[in-house]
């Protein structure tokens, strides 16, 4: 039977260019995972959207001297860029700034509150005496007290992955003067997480399949005991706090509202497609799947907090996953943008092919450990294994199997070597479906490439090219079982490669056509010439 799935995504700042730090961790695992599932049957919705109310835009736009609202417009419209060149296939895309997400943000709040789960009460809270006013987390910062890493930010340190309190930092700095912060009381509302400490305790000690580095750091950190956390901040830009009891220059804060925006985009997708409770469908039913692909530093917001805030709330399900990459390092370092680590996505796009970036990226995809990243090992993989080995493949067959169409003998016999390729594509089938479905996405993609590699020493072995000119029979079912098995790797292949593979797709006409296992080929069909799949890279 098929499955309601919901692949969640972490929701990117709309403040900068991405990287491939950002695509490897979040959005190219979701997006292998969910066309995947789409290809078993299963019913899935992929949502996110750009975090518009972030205060890295509030910063940039600082930093340039503009309005929020046109940093804001700038990075929406590259990132809408780069999900068509990259096929990412989302099912809503939007922003944190639509009515409806506000509407929902809101109503959560109220409802949360009214459960008894939001109070409000006094805070120290950063403040610049240069600039004269207080200062979000991120405006904040200094060394972290628990790794000593110098660039710490007042919500969360980058290198260990502790959420924080500007006041919990070392020498904390104002970002906007870079004076020393000061700290004044201030009133604001706070979600009672302590409240909550005991429920997501027994949630997350019932979580089976997730990865070590996400469970541990999990239930580490709650075992610690939660502390109660300010959802508000002396803001103007972000969503207003409903029946405000705090007074004027004060907005929900962003890590409250935007892990919203996963219920937000489901409902607005419900909305746009004319029916209106289909969210239910992943939010209601019980035996509903939803996987949350965020990177490492977003591990306590979507493994901790926001299980909390849903728990809160009551009635709508729980993280299935939260399948969680590490850091993508270039040079030993995390990747970023704005520090000058690595290039920005769009220099990647104007050189790669999309579907070889995407291919290059899921080989090395760090789901477990930090993975280090060169354009050397990115080039090696395209040039050995999708020139040579894959891309190499496709153009051999097609091009014997082309050119000497009109003298094949469809009236062949197949032989055991034969019917072995063939099965071990279905084995190929069940092993790598059954490791996308635990979020095991390079060691499917190596199993398919395993299995490429099969079929070239298929036909090194039994010499096509060579018994054409003697038993053309033996030939044809030899060329016959290499375009089966091609067909198959092409099926296995679309998720991670999903241009390229319809490609070679569409060039094979065929009996059947089963969208995750082995295609009976149509006997005696022409196939369409579709040249090279892959460039060589210099």
């Amino acid at each position: 039977m098929s499955k309601n799935i919901l692949v969640a995504v972490a929701w990117p700042y709309a403040s900068g260019s991405r990287h491939l730090g950002h695509i490897g961790g979040a959005y190219l695992p979701a997006d292998i995972f969910a066309r995947y599932n789409r290809m078993i049957g299963n019913n899935v919705i992929m949502v996110s959207g750009s975090d518009v109310h972030g205060t890295p835009i509030t910063v940039r736009a600082d930093n340039e001297g503009v309005e929020p609202i046109e940093i804001v417009n700038k990075y929406h419209s590259e990132f809408l860029d780069y999900w068509k060149k990259l096929n990412i296939q989302w099912d809503n895309y939007t922003t944190t700034m639509t009515d409806n997400h506000k509407d929902v943000s809101q109503e959560m709040f109220l409802k949360i509150k009214e459960n008894g789960y939001i109070e409000k009460n006094k805070s120290i809270q950063a403040y610049d005496a240069k600039e004269n006013k207080f200062l979000p987390d991120r405006y904040v910062e200094g060394e972290c007290p628990k790794c000593n890493y110098q660039e710490a930010r007042g919500d969360q340190c980058d290198s260990c992955g502790i959420t924080l309190d500007p006041e919990e930092l070392i020498n904390p700095k104002s970002k906007i003067s870079g004076n020393n912060a000061e700290f004044k009381e201030t009133e604001h509302y706070f979600l009672k997480l302590s409240k909550l400490n005991d429920k997501l305790g027994n949630w997350l000690n019932s979580r089976q399949g997730w990865r070590p580095h996400v469970i541990n750091f999990s239930k580490s950190f709650v075992e610690e005991g939660l502390q109660d956390r300010a959802i508000t901040r002396d803001l103007d830009w972000g969503i207003d706090i409903p029946e405000n009891e705090l007074g004027e220059g004060k907005k929900i804060y962003v890590w409250f509202e935007a892990v919203i925006g996963y219920l937000s985009a489901s409902k607005e997708w419900a909305i746009n497609n004319g029916t209106p409770d289909a969210w239910k469908d992943f939010w209601l039913d019980e035996k509903a799947e939803s996987y949350y692909f965020v990177g490492k530093d977003n591990v306590p917001f979507h493994a901790i907090i926001w299980p909390a805030m849903l728990l809160a709330y009551g009635d709508l399900n729980l993280p299935t996953n939260v399948p969680a990459n590490q850091y993508i390092l270039i040079k030993g370092e995390k990747a970023s943008a704005s520090r000058g680590v690595g290039k920005t996505l769009n220099d990647y796009l104007e050189e790669w092919n999309p579907d070889s970036l995407r291919y290059s990226l899921a080989s090395i995809l760090p789901e477990q450990n930090d993975s280090e990243i060169s354009e050397d090992e990115m080039i090696r993989r395209n040039n050995e294994e999708l020139v040579a080995a894959w891309g190499n493949l496709v153009q051999r067959v097609f091009s014997q199997y082309i050119k000497n169409f009109d003298t094949l003998d469809f009236e062949f016999e197949l032989e055991e070597v034969d019917k072995k390729l063939m099965e071990e594509a279905e084995a190929c089938f069940d092993y790598t479906g059954s490791l996308i479905e635990k979020v095991e996405l390079k060691a499917s993609l190596q199993s398919i490439m395993a299995y490429v590699n099969k079929i070239n020493a298929y036909l090194n072995q039994t010499e096509p090219w060579k018994v054409i000119k003697e038993d053309k029979k033996r030939a044809t079912a030899i060329l016959y079982t290499a375009i089966t098995c091609i067909d198959a790797s092409a099926t296995m292949f679309t998720p991670f490669m999903p241009t390229s593979s319809e490609k070679v797709l569409q060039a094979i006409q065929k009996d059947t056509d089963n969208n995750w296992s082995l295609n009976k080929i149509k006997k005696g069909a022409q196939i369409e010439n579709i040249g090279h799949l892959f460039k060589k890279i210099d």
